[in-house]
């Protein structure tokens, strides 16, 4: 009889050790599933973030070793929301090359670096794309005094671009279609282009239009300055540009994804650095009470059978996201919202220039559309 019991429950028993053995770890048997990067970045105190360091109004770096730029502030928009101080960033300069490499090893939290989302780099890359921050698209840049107006002008013409980039697919694509002939001198950095364009080993420079409008508004004085340059009028492609996390912790990719969110939600809200404080001691709507982490009293509970109700408490909304309760108020009041960042940095004011065009708020004819904060 004990031999048949045990012939019986022999299997069960060995499915219920193998069963436990699957949820425990292999070498230190703990049970805990892996900290979220979103606790370690927190447990840490400082966010690294991968960024451009040669692109002016996106992500440059000055003789004192300061950044600045569009990505630039979007990682502070992070530290922010995270950490509650914008400052509490470390910058990592990469090449195109490097990007996903330095993101894969763990060296950076996140890449903010003017990177377009592809459904390869979705895919392949092990890289998740956060939501975009700016919708650009590739453009080519001459000389003001060449004789190209167009594409259809440039065949036999050498053009520089970056290595390891979808724009050297775009070209190639655009270049075949149009059955232009053409030679790519391809670099690994934007300042490997440069000396090579301005000594006339190219006579063409692709590479996104915004990306060209900042090189172009940098243009030395004794080369012609800004001026000596065009771009021309064409698009050749599609290119959304914005924060990439690695693929597998949802905390991190929400926590980002918000922070990003949150100022695009502002600005609809016309929530500025200027008036933050004012809005969050008196939120004129519920949107904004949310938002800016304001107290809300809860429904008042129902009646005990005695006749009295418990007091209904105060308190911030909380959707779960892991953030402290000011965290959009930290990144409004540290950084400001979407329109302050763009406007700021690669705007109608700056060197750059630049319209807001399709990214503009959707309720201005443009592309930027934020779920609703509730």
């Amino acid at each position: 009889m004990l031999r048949r019991r045990i012939r019986l429950f022999g299997p069960l028993f060995l499915a219920f050790i193998l069963a436990f053995t699957a949820c425990t770890n292999d070498e230190t048997g703990s049970t805990q599933e892996p900290t979220s990067l979103l606790d370690t970045v927190k447990a840490r105190g400082t966010l690294n973030c991968g960024v451009n360091n040669s692109v002016p109004g996106f992500g440059i770096v000055d003789p004192q070793g300061a950044y600045s730029g569009f990505d630039i502030e979007f990682c502070k928009v992070v530290a922010a929301a995270v950490l509650g101080d914008a400052t509490k960033v470390t910058y990592k300069a990469l090449t195109a090359e490097q990007r996903f490499t330095s993101l894969q090893s763990r060296e950076i939290d996140v890449l903010i670096r003017n990177t377009t989302w592809t459904a390869t780099r979705d895919g392949n890359e092990g890289a998740g794309f956060v939501t975009t921050t700016f919708y650009d698209g590739q453009g080519m840049m001459v000389r003001a005094n060449s004789r190209f107006d167009s594409i259809e002008d440039m065949g036999g013409a050498t053009i520089c671009v970056l290595r390891g980039t979808t724009t050297e697919l775009n070209l190639e694509s655009q270049f075949s279609q149009r059955d232009i002939n053409y030679r790519p001198l391809s670099f690994a950095s934007v300042d490997e282009i440069r000396p090579a364009f301005t000594a006339g080993r190219c006579q063409g420079w692709t590479s996104d239009k915004s990306q060209l409008a900042g090189i172009r508004s940098s243009w030395p004085a004794g080369e012609g300055g800004s001026g000596a340059l065009r771009i021309l009028d064409e698009t050749l492609s599609k290119e959304p540009l914005g924060p990439v996390v690695r693929d597998g912790d949802t905390d991190w990719f929400d926590a980002v994804r918000w922070a990003v969110l949150a100022t695009i939600l502002a600005e609809e809200l016309a929530i500025t650095t200027a008036n933050v404080d004012q809005l969050r001691t008196n939120p004129p709507n519920s949107e904004i009470r949310r938002l800016l982490g304001a107290l809300i009293t809860p429904p008042s509970p129902t009646a005990s059978p005695t006749g009295t109700a418990p007091t209904a408490t105060p308190a911030p909304f909380a959707p779960g996201l892991g953030f402290p309760d000011d965290w959009a108020y930290q990144i409004i009041k540290q950084v400001g919202n979407y329109a302050e960042i763009y406007n700021r940095t690669v705007g109608p004011s700056t060197p750059l220039g630049l319209t807001r065009g399709v990214n503009a708020l959707w309720t201005n004819g443009g592309l930027l559309y934020a779920p609703p904060y509730r």
